[in-house]
Formats: C-alpha cells, sequence, structure tokens
C-alpha cells in the first residue's frame, strides 16, 4: 500500500492533531502543515493525497480579522475539485460545507462540552456511529448539509453534526480527535466562552470525562477515516494515541465494509 502524504491546516496554535498525529507517524504517513495564523503558505495540490482542515475560534467570514481566510477557502475548493480526500473537524468542517456552497450560521446557542450525537436516518453505513456516542463539542456556528451529501449525526443543540460527500469528504462539526491533552490546551486558551448555559459545561465537568468516552470516540474516526485503509483486526490491537487499546463489540454491528480475512 502507498504510504499516504497527508497535509494540515492550522488556524490557531491550540488546536493540533489530537489522536489523529500519532496514528499517521507509527504508519510512516508523511505529515505536513501550514499553520494559517503565522501566515505560512499553501502547497500545491499536487503534493498531497489527504486535506485535513483544523478547527478554530473564528467565524468562516471573518476575513476582515484573518485575511487568510479568503485563500485557504479557495484552496480547500482547489482540492476538492482534484478529487482529494479531506476531513475537517469543526471550522474545518464548515469551511468545507462552504466550499461545497453550503451556508454556514449561527446555531443560536453554543455547544461546549460533552454531550451525545446520535446517526442521522440516512447516516451512511460505513461510517460506525452507536445510536448514542458521546463526544467533545466547542462550537457556536453551524453548516447545513451540502447538495448532494449524506447527512452523518446529530446532537440535541445542533441538527448537523457531520456529512459524507463523495464517500471521500467527510465534515465533522464534534471534535472525535480530541485528547485529554489538547482539551486541556482549548480551556486554556478559551475559557472565558465557559458562561452558565444549558449545553456549556464546566471546566471540571469536561476535564473529568471518563478515558472511555475519548477510547470510543477515537475508533469511531479510526474505522469511519484514518483507519479506512485499515483492516479491523489491525485497529483491535492499536490506538490512537490514548495509550491503550479498543473495545470494538460495541460499534462492530455497522461495519460493512472490511475485510477480517
Amino acid at each position: 500500500m502507498k504510504l499516504k502524504r497527508v497535509h494540515w491546516l492550522q488556524h490557531v496554535p491550540f488546536e493540533g492533531l489530537g489522536s489523529i498525529e500519532p496514528w499517521l507517524t507509527t504508519r510512516g504517513y508523511s505529515i505536513t502543515r501550514s499553520r494559517l495564523y503565522a501566515h505560512e503558505p499553501l502547497p500545491n495540490v499536487d503534493d498531497f493525497d489527504w486535506l485535513i482542515v483544523m478547527g478554530g475560534p473564528m467565524n468562516v467570514d471573518d476575513e476582515a480579522h484573518y485575511p487568510w481566510l479568503a485563500a485557504e477557502k479557495c484552496f480547500i475548493k482547489v482540492a476538492i475539485d482534484a478529487g482529494k480526500t479531506v476531513l475537517g473537524i469543526c471550522l474545518g468542517a464548515q469551511l468545507m460545507a462552504r466550499a461545497l456552497d453550503a451556508k454556514v450560521q449561527k446555531t443560536g446557542t453554543k455547544e461546549i462540552g460533552w454531550f451525545p450525537i446520535r446517526p442521522s436516518e440516512n447516516c451512511p453505513d460505513s461510517l460506525p456511529l452507536p445510536d448514542e456516542l458521546r463526544v467533545l463539542h466547542w462550537h457556536g456556528d453551524m453548516f447545513e448539509i451540502p447538495e448532494g451529501a449524506q447527512p452523518v449525526a446529530f446532537s440535541d443543540a445542533c441538527s448537523n453534526q457531520g456529512f459524507l460527500y463523495q464517500d471521500r469528504l467527510l465534515a465533522l462539526q464534534c471534535h472525535l480527535e480530541m485528547t485529554p491533552q489538547s482539551l486541556a490546551l482549548l480551556i486554556a486558551a478559551r475559557r472565558h466562552e465557559l458562561v452558565d448555559a444549558p449545553y456549556i459545561q464546566s471546566t471540571d465537568t469536561m476535564l473529568a470525562e471518563p478515558d472511555a468516552s475519548y477510547e470510543l470516540m477515537q475508533t469511531v474516526l479510526a474505522i469511519g477515516w484514518v483507519g479506512k485503509d485499515v483492516n479491523l483486526q489491525e485497529l483491535c490491537h492499536s490506538s490512537l494515541g490514548s495509550g491503550q487499546t479498543f473495545g470494538l463489540p460495541f460499534i462492530l454491528p455497522r461495519i460493512k465494509y472490511c475485510d477480517f480475512n
């Protein structure tokens, strides 16, 4: 199998790849990035196979404060049109939606903390979502589902938590890649957002989340996206950086495309 060349876009220094990075590095994939907040250049689309667009506190149209957003939106559109495989998380998902001519707007209530998502009615079978999955959220905007895309999930506070397009573009509003370390960095940088509201948890509540929540959502991400090249038997004995192995029986009934032989 040809090793993938992965490029990722970083919007702020406190939001990295999280659990995705050790998964890629242990498999020998090459990883490059553009730190857009530091005005680093975007690559040529011929120089990577996968593109990962991470999160950030800015809005997709906040070009007055972040002028590099204009070039980034054009770049994502070019990568999509070039047939690249693209993963977008939080702001990255919203930027993907905009590149596919879908609206991005305020939800009316911020969603910050650990809350469950549920699979949409037409959630693709290739995405192994259980009936309910507890995940980390940190957002106040939401994308509409682009024309031709399949909705993935929803939560009580956000009706669109993800979409899959042409089986190569996955947009996730929530943070399946989160680790305890990356969550601590996010809280330290954005603690002022933790006000008293129905869907905003306190620092102590978020940091007290058990390891099992991280492990299960990272497993879902591994199988549904970064593990799409990998047999499930390998994933049964690996991790995405938490240092622990995964228990897969809970989500295996929804997996149809992997070969166990």
